[in-house]
C-alpha cells in the first residue's frame, strides 16, 4: 500500500505554524508496513484542494488529510472531498446530535455555523471525534481501470484530536503492509556532510537495504537508517549490522543515537565519573549553560555558568585563561569556555569568522580555534556544540 499525507491550512503555507502531523503520521504508517511517498501542504483554497485530491487519489492507495474540518468559512476539507467525487454534502443526524451534546455539556449554545461539521460528502462515513467537535471523514474512491480503490481519511489538524482518532478509528481500517519498516538515527559531530559521505562510501548508495541518508543541522550530522524486513527482528538485524559498518567508518565522530544531543552525552559521562563542570561564555548569550541545564541530572554535575558580553584577548590564550579561571572560581573539575565575537565581519568571505573554545582540568588545558561559515544565524549553536564536543572527547580520552 502506497500512502501520502496532505496537511491543510494557510497558517502552514505562510509559515505561522509548523506541520508536525505529517511527520508523526508517516512514522506511524511505517510501523505497520505502509510507506509514505508524498507530503503536501495546501492553503485554504477550494479549487487547489480539489485538484490535489484528484492527483493524490490517482496515484496513492491511501490519503491521510489533516486540518480544515472546523466550522469556519476557511475550513474547506469536507467541501473539497465532495468536489472530488461531485457529491453533495449531506447532514448526518447522529453526528449533529453528538456535536450538540458536547456544547450542552459545556453549558453553551451551539452556534449555527457548527452544523456544517455534521455534514459529509454523500457516500462518505463520519469518524467520531471523542476529543473535539470536528468529526473525521472516511471515504473510498474508485479509480479507473485496474488501479483499485483509494481510501481517504480526513482528521482534525489539532494533534490532541488527530492522534487518538488515527489510533482508534483510522488505523484499524488500514490494510497493513506485509513487510515491516523501521527507522534509526546515528548522530555525529566534528565532520562535515560531504566528508561523512566520503568516509561512508557505498553505505549511502541509493537502493541499498537498509537505506542510509545524511542530514546536517547546525553542525550535527545525522545518519537516517531505514530498514524494511519481514519482521521486527529482521529489521533490527539489518540496523545492527549497519550500525557496526558505520562505526567502523566514522569511529569517534559518532556521539549518540536517536534523540541524543551532545549535552546528554556530556552530562552522562560527568555523572558516571562523579565529576563537575563550570562554564564561561562570551558571545553565545548563555546557550551553553542552557543546553546543559535542559538535561535531566545536570544539577549533579553542572556547577554554574557565567555569561560575558566582552572578553580580551580574543584568541586561544584568552580562552585558556578564561577556562582555567572558571574552573578555579567555581570549584569544578573542569572549566569550559567559549569566545565568540559577534562584532567580527560575517560578510567577508576572504576572512571567515572564528571562535575559540577551551577546556581546563586537573590533567591539563586545551584550546581549539573553530572556523565558522558566514552564516551568523547558526554560529552560537555550532560553537556551543564544539565546546561540548571538546569536553566529551577529553572525558573519553579521544585524540584527534
Amino acid at each position: 500500500m502506497q500512502a501520502e499525507i496532505i496537511a491543510i491550512g494557510s497558517e502552514l503555507t505562510n509559515g505561522e505554524k509548523l506541520d508536525t502531523n505529517s511527520q508523526w503520521l508517516s512514522t506511524e504508517l511505517a510501523a505497520v508496513g505502509i510507506s509514505t511517498h508524498f507530503h503536501t501542504t495546501i492553503a485554504d483554497n477550494l479549487d487547489e484542494m480539489v485538484a490535489q485530491l484528484r492527483l493524490s487519489a490517482s496515484r496513492s492507495d491511501l490519503v491521510l488529510i489533516t486540518g480544515g474540518l472546523g466550522p469556519t468559512l476557511d475550513d474547506l476539507t469536507r467541501q473539497a472531498m465532495a468536489g472530488l467525487t461531485d457529491a453533495d454534502l449531506v447532514l448526518d443526524a447522529e453526528s449533529l446530535e453528538i456535536i450538540e451534546s458536547m456544547f450542552q455539556k459545556r453549558y453553551r449554545e451551539m452556534p449555527e455555523r457548527n452544523r456544517i461539521q455534521a455534514m459529509f460528502p454523500q457516500g462518505a462515513e463520519p469518524i467520531q471525534n471523542e476529543h473535539g467537535t470536528a468529526p473525521g471523514i472516511w471515504m473510498t474512491v474508485s479509480r479507473e481501470g485496474d488501479a483499485g480503490n483509494c481510501h481517504i481519511a480526513a482528521m482534525p489538524g489539532v494533534p490532541s484530536e488527530m492522534k487518538p482518532m488515527f489510533f482508534q478509528s483510522v488505523l484499524p481500517r488500514l490494510v497493513r503492509g506485509t513487510r515491516i519498516i523501521r527507522f534509526a538515527r546515528i548522530n555525529c559531530f566534528g565532520v562535515g556532510e560531504s566528508k561523512t559521505e566520503e568516509l561512508l562510501g557505498d553505505i549511502t548508495s541509493r537502493g541499498r537495504d537498509p537505506e542510509v541518508g545524511i542530514t546536517a543541522h547546525e553542525a550535527t550530522i545525522t545518519l537516517r537508517i531505514k530498514a524494511i524486513g519481514e519482521s521486527n527482528e529482521d529489521c533490527e538485524q539489518k540496523i545492527s549490522t549497519t550500525y557496526e559498518q558505520i562505526r567502523e567508518k566514522l569511529g569517534d565522530y559518532i556521539f549518540g543515537y536517536e534523540d541524543e544531543e551532545l549535552e546528554h552525552v556530556v552530562v552522562t559521562l560527568l555523572n558516571e565519573r562523579q565529576q563537575t563542570v563550570a562554564t564561561s561564555e562570551c558571545g553565545t548569550g548563555g546557550l551553553l549553560s542552557y543546553r546543559l541545564t535542559e538535561v535531566a541530572g545536570s544539577a549533579d554535575c553542572f556547577k554554574g555558568g557565567t555569561v560575558l558580553v566582552h572578553q580580551h584577548p580574543f584568541d586561544a590564550d584568552g580562552a585558556l585563561v578564561l577556562a582555567k579561571t572558571t574552573r578555579e572560581t567555581q570549584g569544578a573539575d573542569y572549566g569550559l569556555a567559549i569566545l565568540l565575537d559577534l562584532n567580527q565581519s560575517w560578510q567577508d568571505r576572504e576572512a571567515a569568522p572564528q571562535a575559540f573554545v577551551a577546556l581546563a582540568g586537573a590533567e591539563g588545558a586545551w584550546a581549539e580555534e573553530i572556523g565558522l561559515t558566514v552564516n551568523r544565524a547558526i554560529a552560537k549553536s555550532r560553537i556551543s556544540k564544539a565546546a561540548l564536543d571538546l569536553l566529551r572527547r577529553k572525558l573519553m580520552k579521544i585524540e584527534r
